[in-house]
Order: C-alpha cells, then sequence, then structure tokens
C-alpha cells in the first residue's frame, strides 16, 4: 500500500531531509564568485545596448595561437573524438615536460604531469590528494577567492595569511611559521604572478618559502598559470626548487585558451597514481579536442608574445592614466594582466562602488571583497587583458566617474 502526501512516514522522511528534498548540501554553502555576477550584470546592460568595457574577468581579448585552433580543425575532420586515457595524452604531457627545460631548464619527468580540465580541477584535484577534511591550508590574502571555496567545500579550512607593503604582497616564511605554531598547517598555496594583485614573489623569496614549508612539514602548492605574463622580471618555478612541490598551470591565460579548459600539473611521483584515480572516477578524462590544441599550442608561442606585448602596452596605459585619472595607488604591477587600485579615497564600500561605475560609467570591474574579505572593501581589481583602445576609452571614462563623485 503506498503512502499518502500526508503520511507520517513521508513527514518523517521530510524532516530528515531538512525540510525538503530539494534542499541543498551545507558543502555547499559557499560564497559566490562575485566575478561572474558583475559578467551577468554587465551582460543586461549590454542586452539593452549599452557598452561596457570589460575589465571585470580574467579573459584575454585574443584568440588560441592559431596553431592550435588549426590542430583541432584536422582533428575534426578526422573524425572520431574518443576518451584519452586519465593522465593525458602521452604526447602533450612529454610536450609540457620539455617546456619546462626549455623554459626555466628543469627536467621534469613526463610521468609526473598530469593534464586537467583547466586549472580549476587541478585545484580540486589535489586538495583531494593531499589533503583529509579538517586539515588547514595557507593562502595569501588576498587572494583567488576559488582557492578558499573549494577548500570549504571539501572540509578543509583556508587559513588567510595577511599580506602588505612590507612583504610586496607574498606570503613570507615568518608569516607561515607563526600560522603553523598557532595550529599545524597541513599545505600552503602561492601564486606568482598572482590574482588579484599581478604581484610576483622574487626567486630567493620563492625558494626561502618552498624550503621553510618543506622544512616545516607544511605541502607545497604553487599556482603558475600567470607564467609568461611577467614584466617586472622573470617568473620562477617552484619546480626549479623541490620535485616535492606540487604544479598547477593551465592554457587559459598565455597561451588564451580559456574556453578550451585544458591545463596541467606537475605532481610529487608518489601522489601521481592517487591523482590518477581520482581523475579516473571525477572525470574520467580531460576533452580530448582541447588537448590536441594544446599540444599544438606549444608551436604558436610568437603569436601569444605579440599578446603579451598587447598587455605591455595596456599595463602603462593604465599605471600612466589612472594616477592622472584620480586613483594614484595601486599594487606593484609585476605580472598577469591585473590591477589592484585602491579606493578608499572614495568608498568604504567596493561592491557598491563597482556598481556605481558598471551602470553609470559602463565599466565593469571587480570589487577587492571578492578577493579579500578584511580589507577588499577598500580595493578594486582592474584587469586588462583587453584592447589598448578600451583601456584608454576605460581611463577616460573611470576618471569622468570619479570627478562626478
Amino acid at each position: 500500500m503506498s503512502a499518502s502526501p500526508s503520511s507520517p512516514r513521508l513527514e518523517a522522511a521530510a524532516s530528515l531531509a531538512g525540510g525538503g528534498l530539494a534542499g541543498a548540501s551545507r558543502r555547499s554553502e559557499i560564497a559566490p564568485f562575485i566575478v561572474m555576477d558583475v559578467m551577468e550584470r554587465a551582460a543586461r546592460i549590454e542586452a539593452a545596448g549599452g557598452h561596457v568595457i570589460h575589465m571585470e574577468v580574467g579573459q584575454p581579448a585574443a584568440p588560441a595561437p592559431s596553431t592550435a585552433r588549426e590542430a583541432a580543425r584536422r582533428a575534426l575532420d578526422h573524425g572520431r573524438i574518443g576518451y584519452t586515457t586519465a593522465l593525458g595524452i602521452a604526447s602533450l604531457r612529454a610536450r609540457i615536460a620539455r617546456h619546462y627545460g626549455e623554459t626555466y631548464g628543469v627536467e621534469i619527468d613526463p610521468a609526473r604531469v598530469v593534464v586537467t580540465t583547466g586549472s580549476s580541477s587541478g585545484f580540486l584535484l589535489t586538495f583531494l590528494a593531499q589533503f583529509e577534511p579538517g586539515d588547514r591550508v595557507a593562502i595569501a590574502n588576498p587572494g583567488y577567492p576559488p582557492y578558499r571555496h573549494i577548500l570549504t567545500a571539501l572540509g578543509c579550512e583556508p587559513v588567510l595569511i595577511e599580506t602588505d607593503a612590507a612583504s610586496r604582497w607574498v606570503i613570507t616564511p615568518e608569516a607561515l611559521l607563526e600560522a603553523h605554531r598557532r595550529t599545524p598547517l597541513k599545505g600552503v598555496l602561492v601564486a606568482s604572478p598572482a590574482n588579484p594583485t599581478g604581484t610576483m614573489m622574487r626567486p630567493e623569496a620563492l625558494a626561502e618559502l618552498v624550503r621553510t614549508a618543506e622544512g616545516a612539514g607544511i605541502r607545497f602548492i604553487s599556482d603558475e598559470i600567470y607564467h609568461g605574463l611577467d614584466y617586472a622580471f622573470p617568473a620562477s618555478t617552484a619546480a626549479a626548487i623541490s620535485s616535492e612541490a606540487t604544479i598547477i598551470h593551465s592554457f587559459s591565460k598565455y597561451f588564451c585558451m580559456t574556453g578550451w579548459r585544458v591545463g596541467w600539473m606537475v605532481m610529487p611521483e608518489g601522489l601521481v597514481r592517487a591523482v590518477e584515480r581520482l581523475q579516473q572516477n571525477l572525470m574520467i578524462s580531460v576533452p580530448t579536442l582541447s588537448q590536441i590544441a594544446a599540444e599544438a599550442a606549444f608551436d604558436g608561442a610568437a603569436e601569444m608574445e605579440a599578446v603579451k606585448h598587447g598587455y605591455e602596452e595596456n599595463r602603462l596605459i593604465l599605471t600612466t592614466g589612472l594616477p592622472a585619472a584620480g586613483l594614484p595607488e595601486f599594487l606593484p604591477v609585476d605580472g598577469a594582466f591585473y590591477l589592484y587600485a585602491d579606493v578608499s579615497r572614495f568608498t568604504d564600500d567596493s561592491a557598491a562602488f563597482a556598481r556605481r561605475l558598471l551602470d553609470e560609467a559602463h565599466v565593469a570591474a571587480t570589487p577587492g571583497v571578492d578577493f579579500d574579505p578584511h580589507r577588499g572593501h577598500h580595493y578594486l581589481r582592474l584587469s586588462y587583458a583587453g584592447a589598448p583602445d578600451d583601456m584608454r576609452e576605460a581611463v577616460q571614462r573611470i576618471g569622468e566617474f570619479l570627478r562626478k563623485g
């Protein structure tokens, strides 16, 4: 006999389900990635006929290298696109390993290379492989929001280490050890060049931090997705310092392949099998077409260097134009394609300030609270990954907006 909608059995089940089967899990109760909300608001303005200058999202305006696009086209013409092995196409893994020798003079065993669905799945896989629920993982504040959001969803505790001008906005060995003494850390994640700040770690600072972490028994994860986009000095890889460091990289930024969703990791040898098992079950494999295009992207470096020169031009437009427009204070603009501006002269609510800037000046920027829950209400992140003409127009619009008050 079936239970009626009002039966005690169904009421008890609903009670156990927290009031309804549609309720979301506690682990899903993480903050939104605010930049995506800004994009949605900007899209509504554009749908109504407005011209928005997009400085909110870290997405190159240029396409993927022609070599990548041509390789993908040939693969499609050839026919069937099936699964690959979980760790990725062998020739792509070998090409990534070769990249480390060519770029950094570091020999990497291709067996340590894992192809991922962008860097985002790389973070998920490495967190799952290296940490247990309750483990504490240090990250810089300000920092990329999904670091702390993914860790939280997995039951780990993100530990925000405050950075400032004295440290060039990076985690220092002293700050890391101080946090470790309070309650032991299991890991630390750093990025250089960093998002949202654009700042970079000098080679000696990175080496000292890696050695300090390993000496304290803290796993080291290096987010290097903006490598290649360095202007102040060349970026250094943690792979040159320790074979126990985990490197996370992507084809999204330097190679302009955000929508292709392909990246890679260089793992400690002892963790490769664990990541392989996770990838087999969570993703099966990375999209084959994207892997084929990614391997060919390495042959398009000349195109990408031209794109990088465009970013350098944009960087100069902003670093010279914004002070004249009324925004003179920002963090060191070393690399990536971000400028992190101090707007405390104008507001103590960067989210409201960003909404007004978008609604009134049609310039989309990301409020600092997305990256820093403590001091972000005084900052705004501006991406200069677009066209130079858009950057000039943005400076003019921002200046007019600030003068209007």
